[in-house]
């Protein structure tokens, strides 16, 4: 890992000044007399090298200005990565609370390293003989570009060459201000459009070859800062491309370095044509007549040195060309053993009579091609963004060869695959979340070939039909029976028709774009349900503070909005509430937060999207708010309003402020609970045992209502074989298949990011099918912060139920469950079925990931199991397990699930009525 300058700060000394906000007065005074020692000591120059904001919380620290450092602390919270810059010559961070008098221009002043340009490429286009550069570029912290009428500059230059200017024209770029991930800034006015014309690049009416970096000079106080044009990883702006000028050259725009620069290309030979004999590649070339000639081709597995030559034979002339040709055997380049191996790649260079050589081009509408081979390989042979040749030995992949949009908003996709196409289907798997969606193909064997139609904002989720999920979904082929993704057939665009992409469709709100990522690796990206004018940290804080006041002088609507697990379902307290007041016939709208638009919701209920403008609106007029989790620190309920918390879960493991003194613990966060808990009319407790720890963990002062869970209800509902019975024929179990539940937590240890986590699969589900498929399913529910895909999904015996819309439904078809140390052991117990703890990891857990709130080796209601073996066994054995446990489970019913009574929501329901008519 690369150092930082603030490592030269002892972590302990940057946690406790992370959280001096927090802290006592002893511990305050402790901080500053360790930060005085160790500043006391440290080298200045180190010091110097801190970021800016940095450099003031440390010279403020050795100083013990506290009311000016929390000052800082604050403002930092609140505006993570960005600064307030003043000064019309000389800039300096200008901290709102913070005295200019405290802080010596020798801390506060920004160098030039510190304004650096942000400039991103989001499109190269080639357009009547030009290159179209289009993007955005600001300087960090200097929205506007500074102070003072001055242009922005762009310039193409070669090592020790003259300047060339560029055209620089700007354009509006919300997503400038979007991409700069910070709240305080607006950079909207970043955009820009490039024009490069190559002719300005010949050196007395003629080529020449050389390499040409761009450069943008963007105004900052007191002058100018130079910066580099960087890529982005997809499209015409994340890869190379070439273009030909005529007179024998070629222009290659592309990065090196992930920066901007232009190539002039001035190649003796090229590729001109591919095709294959019985055993052989016959390659095509092209040379000037009057130039250097070419002899033979050099070819070489890449990472390897030497390789195989093979001569050129003159194949006559045409006009101003010379033509050769080349024979490669094929088994010369089937090195592969079997279809399993990795992509094999060979480097193709031309070697000269004069004992030069270069790397082998295609010459502009090269045709690529594939010849198969044994063990499903084949041969391709292709070109890449520079243009140049590429040879692989690899796996039979499909590669496309039609894509377009159809009808209204269907998307066609056509092309060729060697492979066994008739056992195959389409998948569309998600770039991040790894989640997928499988759509069957025509399939014709005679032309091996294959077609998809699929409508993006139309995907079968279960009984509903919801657009796809927003980010990038990559292409692929799947073997029917296959067990996982490992074996899957990506899915590519054939080289030629790479220009072709982008292609862009608007349908029901939401943009579709086809792009490619790896040059020719084709995926459908989702756009974002927000509007432009929504998205991002500047646009979130606009909608939270100027136009949520606005929205909260307008008048109360009569409207109920719900919210649960921030938009992601139609479920748990929240649906239970809503289904009591339509139950009721009391007239409200009925408005539901819903995240991406992935939410299913019935007739009457209005869908709004997780912080659209129409949210925030609706959060601050609606007379009753239900939620199940938290509203953030920044929500403050106006006059007038209920707004109830129903949480969701009995807690085993420890949280909020209860994991004080615990690694874990969050001080800011848990500083900021009672203010948070101070907008809830009331919190619901499931029981008795809960209600206590709400009271301490959530530093709750006001009520908390002891009525049960509303979501548990459903154990208690005159119609629950009938929810039960449609809940089986939606999932498609057979009849008479005994329902296994697995719905395991997340472990805080196994992470993709900081917010996405891994999936700890320790359940053989291989040998659970041989033991268990006859005459059992088996139900997988990830946790919503696990991304992970399921093995075996979809193979009739394991069914990934992690986006079904309500766990409650799944509970009642559920046989048996199986968890760890999920909350979902308390609300299932209502159910009084059998259950299973699978906890190979439970001392670990425990006692070095999370803390619980009794002994839950001696009070769980099921046996706690460590290996896969013994869990397969004991759901063989399940009847043993309850008989045995029986007492265990009648002790934890008491505890833990009283009251349980089908009254639950009516108890909510009439707190809320009796909260709005004394508020009215």
């Amino acid at each position: 890992m690369v150092a930082k300058p603030e490592d030269i700060i002892p972590e302990e000394l940057r946690r406790q000044l992370r959280f001096l906000p927090e802290s006592s007065a002893e511990e305050r005074g402790a901080f500053f007399d360790a930060a005085a020692a160790f500043l006391g000591s440290a080298d200045p120059a180190k010091l110097r090298k801190l970021p800016p904001l940095a450099r003031i919380k440390w010279h403020l620290t050795r100083e013990r200005q506290l009311d000016a450092l929390l000052a800082v602390l604050r403002f930092e919270r609140e505006n993570p990565g960005a600064l307030p810059v003043r000064g019309r010559l000389r800039p300096y961070v200008a901290v709102p609370g913070v005295p200019g008098n405290l802080v010596p221009a020798s801390v506060g002043r920004l160098r030039l390293r510190e304004m650096p340009v942000r400039a991103k490429a989001t499109e190269v286009l080639w357009q009547d003989g030009k290159l179209i550069v289009r993007g955005y570029a600001y300087v960090q912290n200097l929205p506007g570009g500074g102070l003072g009428p001055m242009p922005r500059l762009a310039w193409l230059r070669a090592p020790g060459g003259r300047r060339v200017p560029v055209k620089y024209r700007s354009e509006e770029s919300l997503r400038a201000t979007r991409d700069s991930k910070q709240a305080l800034h607006n950079y909207d006015d970043a955009g820009f459009e490039l024009v490069i014309d190559p002719a300005k690049l010949k050196s007395r009416g003629k080529w020449r070859a050389g390499t040409w970096g761009l450069t943008l000079a963007l105004p900052r106080p007191g002058g100018y800062v130079p910066g580099k044009v960087e890529r982005v990883d997809i499209g015409s702006a994340g890869h190379s491309q070439a273009h030909y000028l005529g007179d024998g050259a070629r222009l290659v725009a592309g990065f090196a370095d992930d920066k901007f620069q232009v190539t002039i290309d001035l190649p003796e030979a090229e590729v001109v044509d591919q095709t294959g004999t019985a055993d052989a590649l016959r390659l095509g070339l092209r040379a000037p007549a009057a130039g250097k000639h070419p002899t033979k081709l050099r070819v070489v597995r890449k990472g390897q040195k030497g390789g195989a030559e093979y001569p050129l034979t003159s194949a006559g002339t045409e006009g101003r060309w010379a033509r050769y040709s080349a024979e490669i055997p094929f088994e010369d380049l089937s090195v592969a053993t079997s279809a399993k191996e990795k992509t094999l790649d060979f480097l193709t260079h031309i070697e000269f009579a004069d004992g030069s050589s270069r790397r082998a081009t295609v010459v502009e509408g090269f045709l690529p091609g594939r010849y198969l081979r044994p063990n499903g390989r084949e041969i391709a042979v292709t070109t890449d963004g520079p243009g140049l040749l590429k040879l692989h030995d690899r796996a039979r992949q499909a590669v496309v060869d039609r894509l377009e949009w159809v009808g209204k908003g269907e998307l066609l996709v056509e092309g060729s695959y060697t492979g066994p196409g008739e056992r195959m289907h389409f998948v569309l798997r998600h770039g991040e979340r790894f989640e997928e969606h499988h759509l069957p193909l025509t399939w014709s064997e005679s032309q091996s070939r294959f077609s998809v139609t699929l409508a993006p904002d139309k995907m079968p989720q279960y009984n509903a039909l919801l657009p796809l999920r927003t980010g990038r979904w990559y292409f692929s082929l799947r073997d029917r029976d296959a067990w996982g993704h490992t074996g899957d057939v990506p899915v590519k665009l054939r080289a030629d028709l790479i220009d072709r992409i982008p292609l862009k469709k608007r349908v029901a709100g939401r943009t579709y774009t086809v792009n490619r990522r790896y040059f020719d690796r084709i995926f459908l990206g989702s756009g974002s349900a927000l509007r432009a004018d929504e998205r991002g940290a500047y646009r979130q804080r606009q909608l939270r503070e100027v136009l949520t006041p606005q929205f909260k002088r307008e008048p109360l609507r009569e409207a109920v909005f719900y919210n649960s697990f921030g938009g992601k379902q139609f479920s748990d307290s929240p649906r239970a509430v809503y289904e009591e007041f339509v139950r009721r016939g009391i007239e409200v709208e009925h408005l539901w937060s819903v995240a991406d638009a992935q939410v299913d919701l019935p007739p009457g209920v209005q869908p709004l999207e997780w912080h659209s403008k129409e949210w925030y609106e609706a959060l601050a007029r609606s007379r009753y708010v239900v939620t199940n989790v938290g509203l953030g620190d920044w929500y403050q309920r106006r006059e007038g309003q209920v707004v109830v918390q129903t949480w969701h879960g009995t807690p085993l493991k420890k949280i909020g402020a209860d994991l004080l003194g615990t690694p874990r613990a969050n001080l800011q966060y848990i500083a900021s609970l009672p203010h948070r808990f101070r907008q809830f009319d009331f919190v619901v407790s499931p029981n008795a045992f809960t209600t206590p720890i709400m009271r301490n963990a959530f530093r709750c002062e006001g009520e908390i209502l002891e009525s049960g869970y509303p979501r548990n209800d459903i154990f208690h509902r005159e119609d629950r074989e009938k929810i039960a019975h449609r809940v089986r024929a939606t999932l498609g179990i057979p009849e008479g298949r005994k329902v296994v539940l697995y719905a395991p937590t997340w472990r805080d240890d196994q992470r993709h990011t900081a917010s996405k986590f891994k999936l700890d699969l320790q359940v053989d589900l291989t040998a659970a099918r041989e033991a268990l498929s006859e005459d059992h399913v088996f139900l997988f529910r990830k946790h919503p912060k696990i991304l992970d895909a399921i093995p075996g999904a979809g193979q009739g015996f394991v069914f990934d139920v992690s986006a079904y819309p309500d766990i409650a439904e799944l509970y009642l078809i559920t046989d048996v469950l199986i968890t760890d140390y999920s909350s979902v052991l308390f609300d299932y117990a209502h159910s009084g079925r059998p259950m299973l703890f699978f906890t190979y990891d439970l001392e670990h857990y425990r006692d070095t990931l999370r803390g619980f709130y009794f002994d839950f080796t001696e009070k769980a209601p099921g046996p706690l199991i460590k290996t896969s073996a013994e869990l397969i066994h004991s759901i063989r054995t399940i009847d043993t397990v309850r008989r045995t446990y029986a007492e265990k489970y009648a002790a934890f019913v008491k505890e833990f699930c009283e009251p349980s009574d089908g009254l639950a929501t009516a108890r909510v329901v009439d707190r809320m009525l009796d909260l709005g008519r004394r508020s009215r």
